[in-house]
This record gives C-alpha cells, sequence and structure tokens, in this order.
C-alpha cells in the first residue's frame, strides 16, 4: 500500500448537522475545492459519518451534503461518538497509509471537529484544522448565547495559540493556505 504522510479528514457534512450551520454553503464549497486538491495531489480523502437514532446508517439525514462525492477510492468511516478516533478502524486505515499529518474539516466544530482535533494530537498527529472550512450552529448554553461565529473563532484561536504537545504540533489556516505536500 503506497504510504502518504498526510490525509485529509473530512467530518460529518451531513445534510442533517449542516441544516441550521453557519455559512454552510461556504464550508461546503471550500471543501470541495481541498476534496478536488487533495485527489489531484494523490493525497488519502477519509470522509466521517456520525449516525444515531436521529441521523440512522444510510437514511437521507445521515448523507453527505449532495456537493461532496466521495471518489471511489477514498475511505469511509462511520461512528456513533463525536471523537473520530473512537472508531478502531480509523487510526488503523492512517497506520497503513503512513499518515502523520492530518487536514481537519468539517462540523460541528464545537463536538466532533474539537473531539477529534484533540485525540489526533494526543496520537502524535500534526494536525492542521482548516480554519474556514469547520463549522456549527448558534446554541445555548447554561443560560449563555453561544453564536456559531464565536464557537468557530475560539477554536480557531485555540488549535493556533493552544496545540503543542509531546510529539505533534497543530494550527489553524484557511483553507487556500493549506498545502497538502
Amino acid at each position: 500500500m503506497t504510504q502518504h504522510s498526510t490525509a485529509l479528514l473530512v467530518i460529518d457534512l451531513q445534510k442533517d448537522i449542516l441544516r441550521n450551520a453557519h455559512d454552510a454553503d461556504g464550508v461546503v464549497s471550500r471543501v470541495v475545492g481541498l476534496v478536488d486538491r487533495a485527489h489531484r495531489g494523490n493525497v488519502p480523502v477519509i470522509w466521517v459519518q456520525h449516525n444515531d437514532e436521529g441521523m440512522p446508517l444510510g437514511s437521507d439525514q445521515w448523507a453527505l451534503d449532495d456537493r461532496l462525492v466521495p471518489a471511489d477510492d477514498d475511505a469511509r468511516i462511520d461512528k456513533t461518538y463525536g471523537d473520530s478516533f473512537s472508531n478502531p478502524e480509523l487510526p488503523a486505515l492512517l497506520e497503513r497509509l503512513g499518515v502523520r499529518r492530518l487536514v481537519m474539516a468539517g462540523a460541528q466544530t464545537d463536538q466532533c471537529i474539537r473531539g477529534t482535533w484533540h485525540s489526533a494530537l494526543m496520537r502524535g498527529y500534526d494536525t492542521v484544522l482548516v480554519s474556514d472550512a469547520h463549522t456549527t450552529e448558534d446554541i445555548e448554553f447554561d443560560g449563555v448565547e453561544l453564536p456559531a461565529r464565536a464557537t468557530i473563532a475560539h477554536t480557531n484561536m485555540y488549535a493556533t495559540w493552544g496545540s503543542i504537545y509531546p510529539d505533534a504540533r497543530g494550527t489553524a489556516i484557511r483553507a487556500d493556505q493549506v498545502e497538502f505536500v
């Protein structure tokens, strides 16, 4: 199997999750561009999809946005928890591919993106969060309004400033700055 140092991880850009997401069209458009660039550069693209009672596997809610079309040789990972690494198929796949650097995009910023981000760094993967290619929705928690834009900005700040682990580094950069080499 071909060894790759970098892979693009696209997390949960599914119809139900994107329904109320901030800048969903812009995020999906930027991810389409990232996927195209990854494919042209022979960089593996890994699609992660969440399923639960509200988004059963194979349902319309579970389906990826119509503009996102995985290639036949792209990997697909299903999960039932926020952290994509909760499915042991993901770390096994990354090991087989020789991946040491992940470029991440997707949804929900405050759940699956953050959970996967931390898990990747703790496992020693250098991790690039695509700052304009992840999204969430406005929420209220404990009586506090949390606008999606603030959650996204805070996550980007944290990914830029707080992502130094013993064996890995993280950063956040815009889609147009991502280099797959």
